[in-house]
C-alpha cells in the first residue's frame, strides 16, 4: 500500500553539511514529517525550487560557493510566500536580525534542542497551509459550482447554503488537519464525513466508531489495540482502529461523550501522531485523517469544564455545521420522492404519488430528527398506504402527536414574559385573533386546512373568522 506523504507539499534542506542534512532530515521523519528533499548543493537551490512546490525552506547560512544570506534573498524575491528557517552553527543575534529583515520566517542555531527545530518546522509548514487553504477558499467562493458533485451523491439538497458547505468541503479535503462536523441528530454528519473522505483521495479505508457506546478502557482498547497480555483473557495482540484507518480516514462520531482522561489520549493523537497500544511502551505513529462530529455545545462543555479547552481548539482547525431540516424546508419536496422511491422498493411497492400540500403540511413540523425522522415518516406513510396517492392521514396524526409533546416542552410560561411583554399597548383579542389566522395562514402557504390546524380549530371555525375579517372591511 502506497503511504500518503506529510506533508503535502514537500520541505526542502539545503544544506553543504551532508552528516546533519542526514540526522535532521531522519527528525523530521520521526515526527511524522516524511515528504522531505535535502540537498548538499546550494549552487542548484533555484534549480530545486523551480522544479516543486515546496512548503518550506530549510537554509543553512554559511556554506561554500554560496551564501545562505545571499539565497535566501534571492528565494524571497522569486517565492515570496515560501516559508524559510535560516540554520547556522553560529549563535548570533546580529546574524538573526539580518535574516529576519531580508524575509527569513525563522532563525535556528544547530546546537538548539531538536525539539525546539521541530516545533519551528511545524510552524512553518502550518502556515504555509493556512496560506494554501485561505487562497483556496477564496478560489472556491468566487464560483458558483460544486467541482466534484459525485462525492456528494448520497447528500439529497437542493438548498444554496448546503452547497456553500460542499465548496467549502472541496477546499479542505486534502489536507491532513482533523475537520469537526456540527449538527443536531440526524442532519447526515456521517455523510458529510463520507464525502470528505472520498474527496481526499486518501488510498486507506473509511473507519468510523461512535464514541457513546464505549466505556473508558473499551475505547482505548478499541481506538489503539493492545498488545498480547496486556490485560486479562488479552490472548493475542489486535491493532485497532486507528491502525486500520491508516493512509485514510478515521470518523470519531459523538466526540462530546469523550472522558478527560480519554480527550488527552486523543490530543496527543491528533498533535503528535502517536499513539500507545495498550501494554506497549513504544509509540505507533499514524497519518490518518482524523473527522469529528458531534450534535452537542461544545463551547458549553467547555465553559463547564466537561472538555478540554486545548483540545476544543485544536478539533475546530476546520469546521462544518450542518443545518436543521427546519431551516432548509426547500428540501422537503426531493427529500420526500427520494425517501417515496426508496421506501417504495424496500417495500415491494409501486411508488405513489403525494398530494400537493403534503411539502406545505411538513413544514408546519421542526422536525427535532431531522432528515432521519423524515425519512421514518415517509417509510411508516408508504407501509400503510393502499391507493395511488398517499394519504396525507399519517403524516397529521404523526405531526400532531409530537407537536403537542413539543408544546409541553416549549409553552409559554405562565408568570414571567410573553410575546406580549414588549409591547406597549395590548391589541384587543379581535386584532390578536386576526393577526394570529394571518401568521397561520402565511406559515400555511394559504392552505385553509393546514392553517386551521396549526391553530387547533376545525376548518370551518377558521373559514367563519376569515369571513368576518372581510365583512369588517367592508
Amino acid at each position: 500500500m502506497t503511504k500518503n506523504v506529510y506533508p503535502l507539499n514537500p520541505i526542502v534542506i539545503v544544506d553543504d553539511e551532508e552528516a546533519w542534512l542526514h540526522s535532521f532530515s531522519l527528525a523530521l521523519r520521526s515526527a511524522g514529517m516524511n515528504n522531505v528533499v535535502t540537498s548538499n548543493q546550494p549552487h542548484k537551490l533555484m534549480e530545486i525550487l523551480a522544479g516543486m512546490d515546496a512548503c518550506l525552506l530549510v537554509l543553512d547560512l554559511i556554506m561554500p560557493q554560496v551564501s545562505g544570506d545571499v539565497l535566501l534573498q534571492e528565494v524571497v524575491t522569486r517565492y515570496p510566500d515560501l516559508p524559510v528557517i535560516i540554520m547556522t552553527g553560529l549563535d548570533e543575534v546580529d546574524t538573526a536580525v539580518t535574516c529576519m529583515k531580508y524575509g527569513a520566517y525563522d532563525f535556528f542555531t544547530k546546537v538548539t534542542e531538536e525539539s525546539r527545530l521541530l516545533t519551528g518546522v511545524r510552524r512553518g509548514v502550518e502556515m504555509d497551509r493556512l496560506r494554501r487553504e485561505n487562497f483556496a477558499l477564496k478560489e472556491r467562493f468566487f464560483q458558483n459550482d460544486v467541482r466534484q458533485p459525485e462525492a456528494f451523491a448520497e447528500i439529497i439538497t437542493h438548498n444554496q447554503g448546503m452547497f456553500s458547505i460542499f465548496k467549502y468541503i472541496e477546499a479542505i479535503a486534502t489536507t491532513c488537519e482533523p475537520v469537526l462536523i456540527t449538527g443536531e441528530t440526524g442532519v447526515g454528519k456521517e455523510l458529510i464525513a463520507h464525502a470528505l473522505h472520498r474527496l481526499s483521495g486518501r488510498s486507506g479505508a473509511f473507519v468510523a466508531v461512535n464514541i457513546a457506546g464505549f466505556d473508558e478502557a473499551m475505547l482505548a482498547d478499541a481506538l489503539f489495540g493492545h498488545r498480547r497480555g496486556a490485560f486479562s483473557g488479552a490472548e493475542r495482540s489486535r491493532e485497532g482502529l486507528v491502525a486500520r484507518a491508516d493512509n485514510g480516514t478515521l470518523f470519531l462520531d459523538e466526540i462530546g461523550e469523550l472522558s478527560q482522561s480519554d480527550q488527552v489520549k486523543l490530543l496527543r493523537l491528533i498533535q503528535e501522531r502517536e499513539y500507545y497500544p495498550l501494554g506497549s511502551d513504544i509509540a505507533k505513529s499514524t497519518n490518518t485523517r482524523m473527522i469529528f462530529a458531534t450534535h452537542r455545545n461544545l463551547s458549553a462543555l467547555l465553559e463547564s469544564g466537561a472538555f478540554r479547552q486545548d483540545l476544543f481548539f485544536r478539533l475546530r482547525t476546520h469546521q462544518v455545521h450542518i443545518p436543521p431540516l427546519r431551516e432548509r424546508y426547500d428540501d422537503l419536496a426531493i427529500l420526500l420522492d427520494q425517501f417515496m422511491e426508496k421506501a417504495a422498493q424496500s417495500l415491494n411497492k409501486n411508488k405513489p404519488a403525494y398530494p400537493r400540500e403534503l411539502p406545505t403540511l411538513l413544514a408546519t413540523y421542526p422536525f427535532p430528527g431531522n432528515i432521519r425522522e423524515l425519512q421514518a415518516m415517509v417509510f411508516d406513510a408508504v407501509s400503510k398506504h393502499q391507493s395511488r396517492t398517499l394519504s396525507m392521514k399519517e403524516f397529521k396524526k404523526y405531526i400532531n402527536h409530537n407537536n403537542t409533546k413539543l408544546t409541553k416542552i416549549t409553552k409559554i410560561p405562565t408568570q414571567g414574559s410573553t410575546p406580549f411583554t414588549d409591547l406597549q399597548s395590548l391589541p384587543t383579542l379581535k386584532e390578536a385573533g386576526h393577526l394570529l389566522v394571518k401568521e397561520a395562514l402565511r406559515r400555511a402557504q394559504g392552505n385553509q386546512t393546514i392553517a386551521a390546524q396549526m391553530l387547533g380549530i376545525t376548518r370551518q371555525a377558521l373559514g367563519w373568522r376569515l369571513k368576518q375579517a372581510v365583512e369588517k372591511r367592508e
